[in-house]
């Protein structure tokens, strides 16, 4: 029987169950309205209640800023009114966000002066009270944060969730080895017998991982023409993750995009995605080569499947549905697909420019032996920073009316609402000229934290010089593992070596601060510290799948192998069938994390379970 087949047929099984029994955890999640002390019934997710108790003669009036927000000024949250000539304190409720750590700051409302400052980290339902006083000078403010009763623990979902999989982990582990003895073998042999499908397939964008065509086998070790399993295997990670972030990631922030800068686990996915492609485009072009097809009939080729990318992404996948029929006054023109479609373009007619149709030999004594997997195809490093000049040019040089030249801000409250119609600086400005307000993101992640007006695009057009950048260092991981083929020690080393250099030059460029650098990481613009920095863990993460998939063979890849080659047919299905029933259901308490996470958990398991049946009935969806 092939490895796995059974393992899996009832691992997947038992993902479901498990996982909808994760609904039942809400109880960790319950609503705060169970405690008879809490009023926080109307209470959401993040959000706690805050009373301010008015000991002073004085109206007082209430700040908020989030240590989430650089550079921002505080807003008000609502005035206290002062203690009555009674001497019975004044009492107002409020809701505060408790993602974030605030400081809330009280000024006199007749001097507008700051009397009191407390910085605090509200959790989640907890009910709390600040008492402000006067010490025993008059003009002393003293103010006190008291917790009434204690929040919810809303990260035990998570903890019970990796329980489930590290048992299931153990439980493949277990499996893997019992079914190895040989009573369990010849049981097996008796039940039946397949062979598991290594069908040549098209990646993501059609574009098989293959070192080597057929005609070489015989000459080198089979090991080196086989399917690298290892970049399906980082594909569908990435695939499985953004599918998880996009259907809600159980509502907690750090599965949510970075408002500006900074990264989350969100943000790692689909940059990694395009680094994938990149290495995918100069293996597959280098087999076509080999195996005598033109050029002419590649570059159509490309140019087709670039096309229905980016048709796919403008009409099948677009957020202007969620808001009823389709508007093409109004359709949103960038987006991940329209990106992935531009860069594949890019990045493999450029490969097909400088490829070769052999690869010749060089001698390891050769001065160049060591950078020859660059020097040979120098034209396309020449173009690409050329590119990246131009990325740099517009960014700090390009006039924007209203705004500093080089802007890189969110605009909004942020810089102390200095630029609040500057978000994205060149960059929004170039999307909101070229293709106007209405055909990019109404509603970006800025808005959250920023509370920017302006609409912006993370996949807008100037961001795509350096998707190309991050797909044409991908393109270089690829170039390594055809040039030093079977030198798994070479291969490796030179995966360190560029995670290495491209490491210290995000450290550069950050200056190793999230808001403080030259270029901060930010994945709303696809910024140059963002390209390196991503492609610097990518190079580090591609060691660890090829030299435990590939070279050791310690892991199969599964069930990460599976979803990775059948990519777009599991990206174009989730966003298309993300509302329908079994995907998405009605929670009995749509405010639990612990719902949303089974929700969200089950819906990509089904979707890594159909990538498995479709990969068993040899069924691809190739462009």
């Amino acid at each position: 029987m092939a490895p796995g087949r059974e393992h899996y047929r009832w691992t997947v099984c038992a993902v479901i169950v498990l996982l909808i029994a994760l609904s039942a955890a809400h109880m960790t999640d319950r609503p705060a309205s169970s405690h008879p002390h809490r009023k926080t019934s109307v209470l959401k997710m993040d959000e706690a209640s805050l009373s301010v108790i008015n000991e002073i003669e004085d109206d007082m009036m209430l700040y908020v800023s989030s240590d989430h927000c650089f550079q921002c000024l505080p807003q008000l949250l609502g005035i206290i009114p002062s203690r009555p000539a009674s001497g019975t304190p004044t009492l107002v409720g409020f809701v505060v966000d408790t993602q974030h750590a605030l400081t809330l700051q009280l000024n006199s409302s007749s001097t507008h002066l700051e009397q009191c400052k407390v910085h605090f980290h509200f959790g989640e339902q907890g009910n709390y009270s600040l008492w402000v006083k006067n010490l025993n000078e008059p003009s002393r403010v003293s103010c006190s944060m008291i917790t009434n009763s204690e929040p919810i623990n809303s990260y035990l979902p998570i903890l019970f969730a990796s329980l489930v999989f590290a048992f299931l982990v153990a439980l493949s582990a277990i499996w893997t080895t019992v079914k190895r003895l040989d009573v369990v073998t010849k049981l097996l042999l008796c039940l039946g017998s397949t062979v598991e499908t290594e069908r040549l397939i098209n990646s993501e964008l059609g574009t098989p991982n293959r070192l080597l065509d057929a005609s070489m086998e015989s000459i080198i070790p089979a090991t080196t023409g086989r399917r690298l399993r290892s970049l399906d295997t980082f594909r569908g990670l990435s695939l499985v993750v953004m599918v998880f972030v996009n259907y809600g990631g159980g509502r907690y922030w750090f599965f949510r995009h970075e408002s500006w800068n900074g990264l989350t686990v969100a943000d790692l996915v689909f940059p990694w995605f395009v680094f994938i492609m990149g290495t995918s485009v100069g293996l597959s072009l280098s087999g076509s080569l080999r195996r005598g097809v033109k050029r002419t009939h590649l570059l159509w080729r490309i140019c087709w499947r670039s096309l229905q990318l980016f048709l796919i992404g403008v009409i099948i996948i677009n957020p202007n549905y969620c808001n009823g029929p389709l508007s093409w006054d109004s359709v949103r023109i960038p987006g991940v697909l329209q990106r992935l479609g531009f860069t594949y373009l890019v990045v493999a007619v450029l490969d097909l420019v400088v490829a070769r149709d052999r690869l010749n030999n060089i001698l390891s004594n050769e001065t160049w032996y060591s950078v020859h997997d660059v020097c040979l195809y120098w034209p396309a490093w020449v173009f690409v920073i050329a590119l990246e000049a131009i990325w740099l040019c517009l960014t700090f040089l390009l006039p924007v009316p209203g705004c500093p030249t080089g802007y890189l801000g969110p605009g909004g409250i942020g810089d102390f609402g200095q630029y609040q119609n500057c978000t994205g600086g060149a960059a929004g400005y170039i999307d909101r000229w070229l293709l106007r307000h209405n055909h990019i993101y109404q509603t970006p992640s800025s808005r959250v934290v920023y509370q920017t007006m302006m609409p912006f695009d993370p996949e807008g057009v100037l961001g795509t010089i350096n998707s190309i950048l991050m797909a044409f260092l991908g393109l270089q991981a690829g170039k390594i593992l055809l040039h030093y083929r079977d030198q798994h020690r070479q291969i490796i080393t030179r995966f360190l070596i560029w995670g290495f250099i491209l490491g210290i030059i995000s450290s550069v460029l950050t200056k190793c601060s999230r808001n403080n650098g030259f270029i901060p990481v930010n994945k709303n613009l696809w910024s140059l510290s963002y390209v390196t920095t991503l492609s610097c863990f990518a190079f580090v993460a591609l060691v660890f799948f090829y030299y435990s998939v590939d070279v050791k063979k310690w892991w199969s890849g599964a069930p990460f192998f599976y979803p990775g080659m059948n990519s777009i047919l599991v990206y174009v299905g989730h966003e298309v069938f993300k509302e329908y029933f079994p995907f998405r259901w009605k929670m009995a308490n749509s405010q639990s994390h612990a719902e949303h996470l089974a929700q969200n958990l089950v819906a990509t398991s089904i979707w890594v379970i159909v990538a498995y049946l479709l990969y068993r009935k040899k069924i691809f969806w190739k462009i």
